[in-house]
Formats: C-alpha cells, structure tokens, sequence
C-alpha cells in the first residue's frame, strides 16, 4: 500500500475507531452496506471484510445496532451498559482500523490499528462514560437521553465522514475527542476540603 493510500485507510480505520467509541455496532453495520452497495470498494478495505457484506451479518449487525441505541435510553441501564461497552469499543476500533489497513505490512497495520485505532474509541468512550455519569449524578439520569442522542448523531456522523471524506473525518474526529476531554475536565466536581477549626 503506496504512502497516500495508506494514509487515507488510517484516516478511515481511526475515525471509525472514534465513532466505535460511541456506540459499538454502527461502524460495522455502515461499513457493510457501504462496501455491499459499492460505496466503499472492497478491495480498498480488503477481503477479511467479505464476511461482514452477507445479508445475514447486516441483518444481524443491524440489530445489534438498534438493541444498542435503544439500551442508552433506558435509565440505569445505559449506565450498566457502559462497563461493558468499555472493552467492546476498544477492541472495535482496533478491529475496524485493522481492517481498514489490511495488505499493509502486519507491523504498520496492527501498530496503528492498537495505538491510533484503539486509543482513539478508548478516548471517546471514557469520555461518554464519564459525561453520562456527570449527568447521572446531577440530573438523576434525566438528561442522559440527550446525551445518547447527541452519542448517537456524533457516532452516526462520524462514521458516514470517515466512509466517504476519510481526511475530513480524522480532523473532525480528533475535534470531538478533544472537546469531550476538554468539556469533561471542566465539569468534573471539585474536591471538597475540610474546614479546620
């Protein structure tokens, strides 16, 4: 894979692994009807994604997609649901950077892939997991349906840039990374100090 290219496929593996970061099942699901309607070439992404295209994988990627944006709307559950998808986004944005890189060499590939693909959706995730517990502790869970809509349209955006315009979605991923680093640094409650005497 020639410098350009390989840069292109990172901007896309990487800014999926951001969209992972929200929310699970959507990057899988987009890329597979993206590549099975001939949107993204398959040969761009490589043949380890063949799989992913079958009627049955959408159907059940699609599913899985739905139960997931569903499961954030229900009080306490999202919550409960954030320690798993913790691990799952990690490993799905190391998985969909890595395929994005595939007929790369192996040490390039699976090197951006964990660092840049999983660190990536590993930021993005805390950070929601953190925003959803700052607006569990202040609102008792009423908020949290708009912080899960506003996950959904972020992962939802993020996904479709990195798809069709992969340089526009690294700079656009990077930009929600930081500001929901920066937006979480600057809610978090302050320590209370004991008053002496």
């Amino acid at each position: 894979m020639e410098g350009f290219a390989l840069a292109i496929a990172a901007f896309m593996g990487i800014s999926l692994a951001a969209a992972s970061g929200f929310r699970v099942f959507l990057p899988p699901f987009l890329m597979s009807l993206a590549v099975r309607s001939g949107v993204v070439d398959i040969e761009l992404i490589g043949t380890q994604f063949e799989f992913f295209t079958s009627t049955p994988a959408i159907i059940i990627l699609g599913i899985a997609m739905l139960a997931e944006f569903a499961a954030y709307y229900a009080p306490f559950i999202d919550n409960i649901l954030d320690t798993i998808a913790t691990p799952a986004a990690v490993f799905a944005g190391v998985g969909m950077t890595a395929i994005s890189l595939e007929g790369t060499e192996p040490i390039i590939q699976w090197s951006i892939a964990v660092i840049a693909g999983g660190g990536m959706s590993a930021t993005i995730q805390t950070a929601t997991v953190a925003a959803r517990g700052i607006s569990s502790t202040l609102t008792l869970g009423v908020a949290n349906p708009v912080v899960a809509t506003g996950e959904n349209i972020a992962s939802i955006a993020l996904a479709i840039i990195a798809l069709l315009f992969p340089i526009l979605a690294i700079s656009f991923a990077t930009l929600v990374a930081l500001l929901l680093v920066r937006r979480n640094l600057r809610n978090k409650p302050e320590p209370s100090t004991p008053h002496l005497g």
